[in-house]
């Protein structure tokens, strides 16, 4: 008996299959292919700042803290930072060039330029930092939960207001009046004001709050200035108190603190506040958080971790003033 012949197809039914399975590879080698471009594409992180240069320390802390998670700059994110020269005015203009320029994140360094991100959207996710008072600055509804799609990291301006006025007691002892010059419609600086009047009688100084709407009214309030007098500068920059303040402080040889560390570099005579560079790194974690797809308003608002105290000794001799020991050996750093 003879075996029975294998059937095989036709010849014409093989030649279909055959494109059917190289159509359904070269579509499947697509699939993969556009998978793993989109799982390639960095995510891109739009900064505004009012610096004269990109490398803005909250900026440079930001990139830094990612890069010890992991997230590498050009593979993983890319940088987009505007920064406006001081100009304030100019932050509305930078955010709408980032929504525009595709930005996927907006990580902001002060009020103005939070509250410019806030304006141009309400989608794209907003990390701010360099923030004294976000609740009384209306950018959130509170720590815990921010809303909206917003969070970052609070400089802590209005908390620490009792302590700069301590240590400004301590470092000048002779210290009898504090005058508080801000910005009237500043609800950061109302609310620092307040705390400080708060501590004031426990302290026994009395405190001048002095809010201003010019650039004259600001002159006549420096000139009020007057042996045994003392300055507690605002966090926010509106008129250009901070620099008014401290150069009057220079003229009349009377102390000064401010918040920002960058002021005792530029000759103020004591800063205690939250470092750019360390609320930067800081704001790396919600940002990585954010990349991994969290939602800003699900993740609370922290108050800065890292808060500095820094004296300048060069200042502190251009007015006459000795620093008592125990206060240097606090300092995280002294400028001599």
């Amino acid at each position: 008996m003879k075996p029975k012949a294998r059937r095989t197809l036709p010849r014409k039914t093989t030649g279909r299959r055959a494109a059917s399975c190289l159509l359904a590879a070269v579509v499947l080698l697509g699939v993969l292919r556009a998978e793993a471009q989109r799982v390639r594409d960095p995510y891109r992180i739009g900064a505004i700042t009012g610096a004269w240069a990109p490398n803005h320390p909250a900026v440079e802390g930001l990139k830094a803290g990612l890069k010890e998670m992991g997230i590498r700059e050009g593979n993983d994110v890319l940088f987009d930072i505007r920064f406006t020269k001081g100009n304030f005015q100019a932050m509305p203009m930078a955010a709408a060039a980032l929504i525009k320029a595709g930005a996927n994140l907006i990580f902001t360094t002060n009020e103005a330029s939070t509250k410019a991100a806030m304006a141009a959207t309400q989608k794209i996710p907003i990390v701010f930092t360099g923030v004294g008072d976000p609740v009384a600055a209306g950018i959130v509804a509170s720590f815990a939960r921010p809303q909206g799609n917003v969070t970052g990291v609070s400089a802590l301006f209005t908390e620490l207001a009792p302590k700069r006025l301590e240590i400004l007691k301590t470092i000048a002892p002779g210290l009898r009046r504090v005058l508080v010059i801000y910005e009237a419609d500043d609800p950061q600086s109302i609310a620092a004001a307040r705390k400080a009047q708060e501590a004031a009688p426990i302290l026994r100084i009395g405190l001048l709050a002095l809010p201003v709407r010019t650039s004259e009214e600001l002159a006549r309030s420096l000139k009020s200035l007057q042996p045994g007098d003392g300055l507690m500068a605002p966090d926010v920059a509106a008129l250009d108190i901070p620099d008014q303040t401290l150069q009057a402080s220079l003229s009349a040889r009377v102390p000064i603190i401010f918040g920002p560390a960058f002021w005792a570099g530029h000759g103020a005579l004591v800063s205690y506040g939250a470092d750019y560079h360390a609320q930067g790194r800081q704001a790396a974690r919600l940002v990585a958080k954010i990349l991994r797809g969290a939602r800003p308003q699900d993740l609370p608002v922290e108050g800065a971790n890292k808060i500095d105290l820094i004296i300048n000794l060069k200042t502190a001799k251009k007015i006459g003033l000795e620093i008592p020991p125990e206060m240097l050996m606090r300092a995280d750093r002294v400028i001599k």
